[in-house]
């Protein structure tokens, strides 16, 4: 999902005080741990978008799992958010199922060694209509063509 260049600003920012970009993402996260969701901060979201989405993934699952799995799918979270707590869900965003069959977060749990874990936020000019506990591939097809910037922040996890 490539934001249309005419639309972007370039500036959305995604960051954890729980972690720096590219380095571990602690232990209370992992999903046999506390599973708990790591707080995120929010900057630059443009002025004409409507709502934010969130996915985070596992691209290295690829090998092991035959897939990238998806831990947290949250759409529709209001552009005015600059704050999601830990555990939390921005009030009047809607969470989708994960790659564990269950909807919400489900935190780092690699099989076979260290593994990277992408966080993006995707700023929308719209609203997305999707159904209770859609997935990330729901979220993807609705947000093609609407997306107006988007930010990424990496951690990594080792079991």
């Amino acid at each position: 999902m490539v934001p249309d260049e005419s639309d972007a600003s370039g500036g959305l920012s995604l960051r954890s005080p729980a972690f720096d970009d590219g380095t571990e993402i602690p232990r209370q996260y992992g999903y046999t741990n506390q599973n708990t969701s790591p707080p995120l901060e929010i900057e630059n979201v443009p002025a004409n978008a409507e709502s934010l989405a969130l996915v985070m993934d596992d691209p290295d699952a690829l090998e092991p799992a035959g897939k990238v799995w998806d831990h947290w799918v949250v759409w529709n979270v209001d552009p005015a958010t600059a704050h999601i707590a830990e555990g939390d869900v921005p009030a009047g965003a809607d969470e989708g199922t994960n790659s564990y069959g269950q909807r919400g977060y489900g935190g780092p749990n690699p099989p076979d060694g260290e593994h990277t874990y992408r966080f993006v936020l995707y700023a929308l000019d719209t609203e997305l209509d999707l159904e209770p506990g859609a997935t990330k591939s729901h979220l993807e097809r609705f947000v093609e063509g609407h997306v107006l910037d988007e930010a990424r922040l990496t951690g990594t996890y080792a079991p």
